[in-house]
């Protein structure tokens, strides 16, 4: 027996602190209550992931034995703030060893931020090997605050005005990905570095694609669809469809409505698994928007979203009177929100520089133009009539973007217009972006941004994409690369990490 002479869990380095959570009131009644059932789950538990969302929408993780989880449930975990200073290609672009200019005066010397798990979102991960657990936290400063580049807290407070109003958004997911098949090769770190990715994966397509939902090409895929497809229901994760799409081995998958902080963890959860599971089978998935492969199509992100009322208990898009084709006033309303805003928010929801490769003449299922009509699938905005099943779908996204900050920046954009009682104007509006320095241009004159956000976090997000955007920007100028085309450097920025 080796001697233990540091303190048991409770007192040790890297354990939060002791009753963070009682100390500050972090949890309400459920959270609470869902905190005891997970300790006497713990019992069957090995270890648990104790994760958090980045700014680029990644899940950052810590895993612990359970017996030290018993701890952390109460205590919070200790976690480095790298996740807050690094960009997409793992660059410092906020300087944390003098002022960070964000506002937050943790960041200086990179010193520790606590993570407190949401009980709620506790998950056993449906695997054979070591008994493993996956739960989601919030971040705070150690003076027990709320931390304010946390995105999972901006759909926290975009979830409270609703509620101020008597209203509760509802979101449904669809998204397309790609599935190839591992082909061996070096893992990616001759020449890797900070903010100097090594290659991407060596990959295969696993079909030619280009035949629409055709089953034979779903067949193709069948064997690690099929069973993925279980695991997210074992997940408790409302599967709907799994499809096949139209480039080789890219896959839609969607889920039925959900309220807005469930759909954003179930996103982040999903993501996370779908690689994890892949990878283990000798495969990979990629959200990324459009690989360097050839003949890949783009894949997108569709947010479906409607609002009810909690007085009534019923949908306020729905038109009534069983009329078809037709969204309520107040939906109307709703739409012209996210028009009003679609160009200044829009890095939220397209935030990298693969991202607008998609939003072009070339992709017409992709938007090119702020608007919006009635069962259209190439304007940005479709709006599904169906009475009670009246809703809006945002054709705009990206799949890798961060979940929480594009659900927050669609309900916050779709409240406002929501309140003002406007109708909606197509081709009113200024256009779109068309590179993420366009984007980011936008995004750092709104006010809107600012407000929906917080100073800090505004702040941080353009740091981190202003580095991205230029490392981009260097690369093209020593390497000349072909217009139009898909560069290496961005292959090897996202094709892997997202």
């Amino acid at each position: 027996m080796f001697s233990r002479p540091w303190p048991r869990p409770g007192g040790e380095s890297g354990v939060g602190r002791p009753s963070f959570v009682a100390e500050f009131g972090l949890w309400d009644d459920r959270q609470a209550a869902a905190a005891e059932r997970i300790e006497v789950e713990l019992d069957e538990i090995d270890l648990v992931r104790v994760v958090f969302c980045d700014p680029h929408g990644l899940a950052r993780s810590k895993t612990v034995p359970a017996d030290v989880f018993r701890t952390v449930l109460r205590n919070g975990m200790d976690f480095s703030p790298g996740p807050f200073l690094f960009d997409t290609g793992h660059a410092v672009a906020v300087d944390f060893l003098a002022d960070s200019g964000v506002g937050v005066g943790e960041l200086r010397g990179a010193g520790d931020f606590v993570l407190v798990p949401d009980p709620r979102t506790f998950q056993v991960l449906p695997r054979t090997e070591s008994r493993t657990a996956w739960v989601l936290g919030d971040e705070y400063l150690r003076d027990g605050t709320p931390h304010p580049l946390a995105s999972r807290g901006v759909l926290h407070r975009v979830c409270a005005e609703y509620a101020q109003h008597d209203l509760a958004p509802v979101i449904g997911l669809e998204v397309e990905w790609y599935l190839t098949r591992l082909s061996g090769g070096p893992p990616g770190n001759a020449g890797n570095g900070f903010g100097l990715q090594g290659a991407a994966p060596a990959v295969e397509a696993v079909n030619s694609g280009y035949q629409f939902n055709l089953d034979g090409h779903y067949d193709s895929v069948a064997e690690v669809a099929d069973p993925l497809a279980a695991m997210l229901m074992a997940l408790g994760l409302p599967l709907r469809t799994m499809e096949h799409e139209s480039g080789p081995g890219q896959l839609e998958t969607t889920f039925a409505p959900m309220p807005a902080l469930d759909a954003a963890d179930a996103m982040l959860l999903f993501r996370t698994q779908v690689k994890q599971f892949c990878r283990r089978r000798g495969f990979h998935a990629s959200f990324m928007t459009l690989p360097r492969l050839d003949g890949f199509d783009s894949s997108g992100w569709h947010l479906h979203q409607s609002v009810t009322s909690t007085k009534t208990n019923l949908n306020v898009f729905a038109a009534g009177g069983g009329t078809a084709d037709a969204i309520s006033p107040e939906g109307e309303s709703y739409v012209e929100g996210l028009l009003a805003r679609a160009r200044e928010f829009c890095l939220l929801s397209v935030p990298t520089v693969n991202g607008y490769r998609r939003l072009a003449p070339e992709f017409p299922l992709a938007p090119t133009g702020v608007d919006w009509r009635l069962e259209d699938r190439s304007a940005m905005v479709r709006v599904l009539s169906g009475d009670a099943a009246t809703h809006v779908e945002n054709r705009i996204g990206e799949p890798c973007a961060n979940p929480y900050l594009v659900i927050a920046s669609q309900l916050s954009a779709g409240l406002e217009g929501l309140l003002s009682g406007l109708p909606a104007e197509p081709n009113a509006h200024p256009a779109l972006p068309r590179s993420l320095r366009e984007a980011l241009s936008a995004f750092g004159a709104s006010r809107r941004a600012e407000e929906l956000l917080g100073t800090p976090l505004r702040t941080c997000l353009a740091k981190l994409k202003e580095s991205e955007a230029s490392r981009f920007e260097t690369w093209c100028a020593a390497e000349r690369p072909a217009g139009g085309e898909v560069t290496d450097w961005e292959h090897r920025e996202y094709f892997g990490a997202f």
